[in-house]
């Protein structure tokens, strides 16, 4: 949108352009290009200092360069502290830097590559700050000790899955707007089910249960169960951030298969897609419609099932993955 201001060249008051473009800096004897916003005179071409461009730049050139030499941002320092409930100078004795090295930090100076990792580990893994906290349990207080430790316990305890479903967890938190945990729990299983169709082995090594509610993944379940029918959105749960690269390109093709396809639905459609499903209501022979069972949906009767499945519409595609959808779909 073009704006007025006074342009020095043309000594008049000018419409301006603002726009991104390339441009290179030096930092630390290394050179890189970054996109940075430059507002130019309609008429004259020159360059003008319009107000709050100047903060703008700095902002841009601050979060391109942390991005390419992966070093943490402010707002990593602030979940770490959100996340471990401590303060900055606890959290700076914590990580084993000095009192006021945090604060500093938060006010915009940029960490070393070494204090940024160790940051990054922290945020990441509550067993690493737990290893912190207690190397220097004698330097923070035992009040900001405990109240971190208590978090950290917490933490470690409830991510009691396997790297590989923390991975997928990852790549879903990654790719979606919002997720409730019962569509979490069903997108989890169309992925399994389909993975284990497509390459006869599973994705990740947890086991399924027949629940009220359709095919849980208890420990899933365990992680997330706060959130009810809610969208999950907890500062806690950066530490899955970026699990995903972990994934193979063929794991990540599934699952992306999956959200552009099952992932268009509510958890609730989902859930009664399920319920049409050999696997769950074989796993639920015997108990009425609301009675709690542990029923074991095993690997095996997924991999028969998805397999039956890929036969008849193609897993493999978008357009096969969605016919079988608006089949069970038909229903509602």
């Amino acid at each position: 949108m073009n704006k007025i201001i006074f342009c020095p060249e043309c000594r008049e008051y000018v419409d301006y352009i603002v726009k991104k473009e390339k441009r290179k800096y030096t930092i630390r004897e290394k050179e890189y290009n970054f996109n940075i916003t430059a507002a130019y005179c309609e008429n004259c071409g020159e360059e003008l200092d319009i107000p709050g461009l100047l903060d703008l730049q700095m902002k841009e050139i601050d979060k391109q360069y942390r991005e390419e030499e992966g070093i943490v941002s402010i707002n990593d320092i602030e979940k770490l502290m959100s996340l471990y409930d401590i303060g900055k100078a606890p959290l700076s004795l914590a990580l084993g830097f000095g009192e006021i090295t945090i604060t500093r930090y938060l006010k915009g100076q940029v960490p070393s590559k070494d204090y940024s990792h160790i940051i990054n580990c922290a945020l990441h893994s509550p067993k690493y700050m737990m290893n912190k906290l207690n190397e220097n349990k004698n330097k923070i207080g035992l009040n900001a000790y405990e109240k971190s430790k208590a978090r950290a316990t917490y933490l470690e305890n409830i991510f009691n899955i396997s790297p590989k479903l923390l991975a997928v967890i990852s790549y879903i938190f990654e790719e979606t707007l919002e997720i409730t945990p019962l569509a979490l729990q069903k997108l989890l299983y169309f992925i399994q089910g389909i993975y284990i169709a497509l390459y006869d082995i599973p994705l990740f090594e947890e086991d399924c249960y027949a629940w009220v509610h359709g095919p849980v993944y208890d420990t899933v379940y365990n992680l997330f169960k706060e959130f009810k029918y809610n969208p999950i959105d907890d500062n806690r749960f950066i530490i899955v951030k970026n699990r995903f690269v972990e994934l193979s390109n063929r794991e990540q093709k599934v699952i992306q298969l999956v959200l552009n396809t099952f992932g268009n639905y509510s958890g609730k459609i989902l859930e009664n897609i399920t319920h049409r499903e050999k696997p769950w209501i074989e796993s639920r022979k015997g108990y009425s419609p609301l009675e709690p069972s542990n029923s074991l949906i095993s690997k095996e009767q997924m991999k028969k099932y998805f397999k039956d499945i890929d036969k008849e519409y193609g897993l493999s595609s978008l357009d096969g993955v969605n016919k079988y959808i608006h089949k069970q779909i038909k229903f509602e």
